[in-house]
């Protein structure tokens, strides 16, 4: 009897794993659902047009859809430009007004993530 009970636990633990495998390989390691997330277009990424630059953390940003995202956050505002690195688990913010440090966290919290350490560049 408590080998049919382990086993039925074990059953279940792999049929968790394989759903989880899953929805990370059809929808991203977020598993943020539906289709891939598009880019927002940004018309100047010339840096030299960005007088103030900043990096901040980003907690959370797991995978190529979690960057864009990121990415899209500032981009949809006017004067941002945003590169995020996943790896590093930050995004570089160029910016042609002074921005206060709060601000570019709340942008980052609003797209779903954790804003971390400020460092202004």
């Amino acid at each position: 009897m408590s080998t049919a009970i382990i086993c039925g636990i074990l059953i279940l633990i792999c049929v968790i794993g394989v759903r989880s495998s899953v929805k990370r390989v059809a929808h991203g390691c977020c598993g943020s659902g539906g289709d891939e997330v598009k880019r927002v277009k940004i018309q100047d990424k010339d840096t030299a047009h960005y007088p103030w630059h900043g990096r901040l953390e980003v907690r959370g940003m797991t995978c190529g859809n979690c960057k864009k995202r990121v990415e899209n956050a500032f981009h949809e505002r006017e004067g941002f430009y945003a590169v995020a690195d996943v790896k590093k688990n930050q995004v570089t913010i160029h910016m042609k007004r002074r921005t206060d440090p709060e601000e570019l966290r709340r942008i980052v919290r609003k797209a779903g993530y954790e804003p971390g350490k400020y460092e202004e560049q």
